[in-house]
């Protein structure tokens, strides 16, 4: 039996109602779960008016502050993480050596670990009474409380989205164009651009993407780290829990609104990515028929 008959003789065994059923669980755990939240973020943000969400989201200081903050550390972030998935993949794509296995299991240990826990780590490490804080103070270097300590923990936490998403991307591409390259006279640096960016270009640019999204939401190591001074080291998660707190709940969800429109435009982008590489796969293989 062919594969189309295979799956044709598959799907009408399936019962119309148990799939109408899987579908309506579906939308009703999305509805409930994601759709409901969103509308519910921006119907309260919006309950005091116009003037005042404008107000609270767009002209407050700290807000605005806590915006640029974001941005920062979010920039920052992403830009280490750039360096690091690419060097990762590159060596443990291209290279056998001792402790690889190990190396690629590491990867994944932001996930493994909670935030605050990651925090909490730092606070002892680089702390006043930590291991390196007598050391860093005599080198007038200050980690917590400060914005370097807000890029440490965000750069931590987001760590293996980039090179997850390149290690297996090279090693399904293998060596064998880089070393093409190489053999036809050309230097490390054009075979690295002119070869091994292009091959990878999509699966880093959908890891930049994901990357973003999770260093503009961090909440759980920052909040450890930063101290949550207002107008010096507030991010915008940040912002929003300490105006819940006081309770300014439209002031709390006009900033989430301004954080949800940012999350809304890395979906955006993300399924545009997902779209155009699909359509650079179809291509060829219309130009070929």
């Amino acid at each position: 039996m062919t594969e189309p008959a295979r799956r044709g003789f598959s799907r009408s065994r399936e019962p119309a109602w148990l799939k109408w059923l899987l579908i309506g669980i579906v939308y009703l755990i999305v509805v409930v779960l994601i759709i409901v939240p969103l509308l519910q973020v921006f119907s309260i943000a919006l309950s005091a008016g116009w003037e005042a969400f404008v107000q609270k989201a767009l002209v407050d200081p700290d807000s605005l502050h806590a915006m640029w903050m974001t941005f920062v550390v979010s920039s920052i972030s992403v830009t280490i993480n750039i360096f690091f998935g690419v060097a990762l993949a590159w060596a443990v794509a291209r290279f056998q050596f001792p402790g690889r296995t190990l190396l690629i299991s590491m990867v994944d240990l932001p996930f493994a670990i909670s935030p605050v826990a990651v925090g909490l780590m730092f606070m002892l490490l680089f702390g006043r009474q930590g291991f390196f804080g007598s050391t860093l103070e005599e080198w007038g270097i200050e980690i917590v409380f400060s914005t370097p300590g807000l890029i440490l923990a965000t750069t931590f936490v987001t760590l293996p989205f980039i090179a997850r998403e390149l290690i297996p991307v090279m090693e399904a591409i293998g060596p064998d164009e880089e070393l093409a390259a190489i053999t036809l006279g050309a230097s490390g640096w054009q075979m690295f651009w002119l070869v091994t960016i292009p091959n990878i270009r999509w699966a880093l640019l959908y890891g930049v993407i994901l990357c973003t999204a999770r260093a503009m939401g961090e909440f759980g190591a920052v909040s450890v780290l930063s101290g949550k001074i207002a107008g010096s080291t507030e991010t915008m998660p940040l912002r929003v829990d300490k105006l819940f707190h006081e309770h300014d709940e439209p002031g709390a969800f006009a900033v989430a609104s301004i954080l949800t429109l940012f999350a809304l435009m890395t979906l955006i982008a993300k399924a545009a990515l997902e779209h155009w590489v699909l359509a650079s796969i179809k291509k060829p293989d219309a130009d070929e028929l």
